[in-house]
């Protein structure tokens, strides 16, 4: 359903490299590189200020982007620098109200961020983490943590796929437990949005976190973050400025009703105008058309790869996504990275430090990371197999 030969033609970078980084950062369609660098030229032109001004129009549309691609009301979304700032906002805001003897509940794959988030507001206020245990594919076990819920429990925190690995963690199921249950949500999806469908509506979350440098192809240095509605006004951003906040008097101030008051004044401009470009060009293609040709392609790199001496396929779940991982016999995977970056070949590694308790649970000190996306080949995939068959029988 995916033209990918023009939209191969309409990404600059497919010429140069074979990219399997897009988990990492995605190429960018030409559309969106025009968008920053004419905004960029605006602003040279006229100053910045007034280019911001120039741009309303543009800068309104990526909140209705934003919540056409997640089915959300678009004063429940948020501009921000990272999905990382997004996620704190929410969860450090909330982190406010806890005391001692509460707990978080979060997954075995939480990223490394993340959970050093948590423990630091464990050493400031003296609350529990619980880990909530997997099923037999190694994904988040709904029936598990429905036994973990009490009254203690103040946040449901789960990474929706994890850095180092195909995963898909069932994030509806977790939403229907937490809203039966009364308990905050917040979702990481910065590996999943833009990948595959993502309907908030559906999955139950009041928080969910996202970038715009990955699976969505817009610039670095931008994201967004999603507040229900009905979680917005439930307690303040830890931090404040006067974008997410009016003075009103000497001694009183009004934190505004929207989901931008987890914003702050300054930000990236032609990212986010650039950002919209992104989201509505994957809209345009369709989100389940985007997400069935990326299982077609890592269901095809995977199975290639399992069949390959030396090689060992490390994703769990019962369907994993477009991130493919592995590992090969002998040779540690910072090492199979480089070899195949001498064939203009992008892939990364995943290493314990990201996932520390998933990695320590498999026994894994790194894993190769491939991760693909709609615009990507069967015939790249051919290449990337030859040449690491290649690499790691030398």
């Amino acid at each position: 359903m995916i033209d990918v030969q023009k939209a191969r033609d309409e990404t600059p970078g497919a010429e140069n490299v074979l990219h399997f980084n897009n988990a990492g950062a995605a190429l960018m369609p030409r559309i969106v590189v025009d968008a920053i660098k004419g905004h960029i030229d605006l602003e040279a032109k006229v100053g910045g200020y007034e280019a911001a001004d120039k741009t309303r129009d543009a800068d309104a549309n990526m909140y209705k982007a934003i919540a056409n691609l997640i089915n959300c009301e678009s004063n429940e979304v948020a501009f921000v620098e990272n999905a990382t700032v997004g996620w704190s906002s929410a969860f450090y805001g909330l982190a406010s109200t806890f005391k001692p003897g509460d707990r978080i509940l979060t997954t075995q794959s939480e990223y490394s961020s993340n959970y050093i988030a948590y423990l630091q507001i464990v050493a400031r206020t003296g609350i529990q983490i619980g880990v909530i245990p997997n099923d037999e594919t190694g994904a988040l076990s709904p029936s598990a943590l429905e036994n973990m819920i009490d009254d203690r429990v103040k946040l449901i925190s789960i990474t929706h796929i994890p850095t180092n690995g195909g995963l898909t963690n069932p994030a509806a199921a977790v939403g229907k437990i937490a809203n039966m249950a009364g308990i905050p949500y917040l979702l990481d999806a910065c590996q999943s949005v833009g990948q595959m469908p993502i309907n908030v509506s559906e999955i139950g979350c009041d928080f969910l976190s996202a970038t715009g440098r990955k699976y969505l192809r817009g610039p670095r240095g931008t994201g967004f973050l999603y507040a229900s509605a009905g979680m917005i006004e439930k307690f303040e951003p830890p931090v404040l400025d006067n974008h997410a906040a009016t003075w009103t008097g000497r001694d009183t101030y009004e934190i505004r009703k929207d989901a931008k008051r987890f914003e702050n004044w300054e930000n990236y401009t032609a990212g986010k105008v650039a950002l919209g470009v992104a989201i509505d060009y994957a809209n345009a293609l369709g989100l389940d058309h985007i997400y069935a040709r990326n299982l077609y392609l890592s269901n095809l790199l995977r199975d290639v790869l399992s069949q390959t001496p030396g090689v060992t396929v490390r994703d769990l779940g019962a369907n994993p996504c477009a991130i493919v991982t592995f590992t090969v016999d002998g040779i540690n995977a910072n090492e199979i990275k480089a070899r195949m970056n001498k064939h203009k070949i992008n892939i990364t590694h995943s290493t314990l430090f990201s996932t520390r308790l998933d990695m320590e649970n498999r026994n894994l000190n790194a894993v190769v990371r491939a991760s693909l996306h709609y615009y990507n080949t069967e015939e790249e995939i051919d290449r990337f197999i030859n040449i690491l068959s290649a690499e790691i029988t030398v």
